[in-house]
This record gives C-alpha cells, sequence and structure tokens, in this order.
C-alpha cells in the first residue's frame, strides 16, 4: 500500500499500540525514513467499543511529530467511521453523514 501525504491512517506499532493519525510529509535521513504526523490519537478499548486517546499528553499541537517507519509493524486505511470520529475530534469540524438525496 502506497502511503499518501494528507491521508489518515491506522499503525500498528512493534509495542502492539494502535495509532491514528494524519500523515503530512515522508522523509528520511541518516537514522532512517519516517512520517511526519499530525495529531497522533491512540486506540483503546472502552466499554462500547473503542476510544481516542492523546499519543503523547505534552505534544504541541501546533507542530508535526515524527513516527520513524522503524517501529511500524503494519498499517492500515482507516475505517471511515473512526476516520471521521477522528476528524471530530482533532479538527472540531462535525462531518455531515453521507445520505441519498431524493427529490
Amino acid at each position: 500500500m502506497e502511503i499518501k501525504k494528507d491521508q489518515i491512517y491506522t499503525f500498528k506499532l512493534n509495542s502492539g499500540e494502535e495509532l491514528v493519525a494524519k500523515v503530512v510529509d515522508i522523509d528520511s535521513d541518516h537514522c532512517g525514513s519516517y512520517y511526519m504526523i499530525d495529531h497522533p490519537v491512540s486506540i483503546a478499548p472502552a466499554q462500547n467499543g473503542v476510544q481516542m486517546i492523546p499519543s503523547a499528553f505534552t505534544l504541541n499541537l501546533e507542530k508535526t511529530g515524527r513516527l520513524n517507519t522503524n517501529s511500524i509493524t503494519m498499517v492500515f486505511e482507516t475505517n471511515p467511521e473512526v476516520e471521521s470520529n477522528y476528524r471530530t475530534a482533532t479538527s472540531g469540524i462535525i462531518t455531515p453523514e453521507k445520505k441519498i438525496l431524493k427529490g
């Protein structure tokens, strides 16, 4: 699967943590390749499904973070419902439900 900029992905990390984040850039340097990500949230089990919690409580939300590709075991396209909830949680913008318009 090709990872594209400005898309939201689900990452399974070496630690077992599941992370949802928007990839804003893809780069590499002498330390390896990495994704620059915005608003990373961890997925945790909850009573009625799953919940999103900040991946780091002290991160600066005005700046991007760096996710080293060596720490990733799997990458998935994010479930549409989770992606919509992620967008709402990280931007404050509520995504309307897609409906068929009837005349």
